[in-house]
């Protein structure tokens, strides 16, 4: 196949690119915008890929987009791309209503017109996935059953309210257009390349720097962990079976308290990373509990069961054996980090001189 992927440069979408380039023999068209948090860096072996491509687009140029698919012609479209960070979309929410909302709007629209001038062959086989987020269902109540498919939206944040509004849109081209679309919403992820503002990676660089590990609250807040290469599988799983019009629930089976990770990522620093910069004493001591942010859901657990009673998937990792393997990417890969904490890798721009164009033939 030749599979378009917006987002690709980012956390998800680096997963999914690496992926496909080792495990299969699609040819990729990577679209990204490489706002913060795209980061080239997190594709090393891309860039002189003979079945990659990347193209430097916003979602929400129609007309470019028009281009990519005419030259490109996708077999599928595997939709990542979005602004996800809770916080910032406190802070702002434009972005999250411009890239979530209207972004996939446009790709939508531009995906409808490419399928309806596809022959009849092309058009039944073509496939438009959507990848979303379980904050879409809002907050779960501590003895409540986790989240299937067909839980209430309930959205509490600006991000997990433009992502609701996506997940509309998308539901509302097939049911409307009849376009061959496959929605999944997923759990927390976790694993390498993870930008440093996330909890995982974020605790991991405080902690290797002696700086405080914020904990929100009371620190009790439950969310349920996806190693990020499971959920890559997932995602070409659904891809390659799932049935058009689904959705399909991923999640890790590992719930976990935001006390519990720093916990483990504390005691795992213990054993990998037992040298500390001061005279600190044990990592743990440096976890500080902070104001509350506004409006925080308290639970998110995901019920997987679908997947893998419908498409034979479910997640290779437990929580301690991916945030093992986390711990241990971030100790042995410093030079990502350290360029993305210095801001450089916006400079350099890993991979955009060697890789083809995206005019060039896959």
């Amino acid at each position: 196949m030749k599979i378009a992927i917006t987002g690709g440069a980012g956390f998800i979408g680096s997963a999914l690119v690496r992926y496909l380039l080792a495990n299969t023999d699609h040819h990729l068209l990577n679209i990204d915008a490489l706002t913060y948090s795209g980061n080239l860096h997190s594709l090393p072996d891309a860039a002189d890929h003979p079945r990659y491509q990347f193209s430097q687009t916003n979602i929400c140029d129609a007309e470019k987009l028009a281009t990519l698919f005419a030259t490109f012609r996708p077999n599928a479209i595997m939709h990542l791309a979005a602004e996800s960070h809770v916080d910032r979309s406190i802070d702002g929410a434009g972005a999250f209503i411009q890239t979530n909302m209207v972004g996939t709007f446009t790709l939508l629209q531009c995906a409808l017109e490419y399928w309806r001038a596809l022959d009849s062959t092309e058009a039944q086989s073509f496939r438009f996935q959507h990848i979303s987020t379980d904050e879409v269902y809002g907050d779960l109540a501590p003895d409540a059953a986790p989240f299937t498919e067909q839980a209430p939206y309930a959205p509490s944040s600006p991000y997990a309210a433009s992502k609701a509004a996506a997940d509309h849109l998308v539901r509302a081209w097939h049911r409307t257009h009849g376009l061959p679309v496959l929605l999944s919403n997923c759990s927390n992820n976790y694993g390498p390349y993870h930008f440093p503002e996330k909890l995982i990676p974020h605790i991991i660089l405080n902690a290797l720097a002696a700086r405080p590990l914020p904990l929100y609250g009371d620190g009790k807040q439950v969310r349920d962990w996806l190693y990020v290469d499971d959920h890559a599988t997932a995602l070409y799983r659904v891809l390659t079976q799932g049935k058009p019009g689904q959705t399909y629930n991923i999640g890790g089976n590992a719930q976990q308290t935001n006390l519990q990770v720093v916990e483990a990522i504390c005691a795992l620093l213990e054993e990998l990373a037992p040298e500390k910069p001061t005279s600190l004493a044990h990592y743990r001591d440096l976890i500080e509990f902070v104001a509350d942010r506004p409006g925080h859901d308290r639970r998110y657990a995901i019920d997987a069961g679908k997947i893998a009673a419908e498409l034979g998937w479910t997640p290779a990792h437990s929580f301690q054996q991916g945030l093992r393997k986390t711990v241990r990417w971030y100790l042995q890969n410093k030079p990502w980090w350290r360029a993305v904490l210095s801001g450089n890798y916006r400079l350099e721009r890993l991979g955009t001189g060697p890789a083809k164009s995206a005019t060039q033939e896959a």
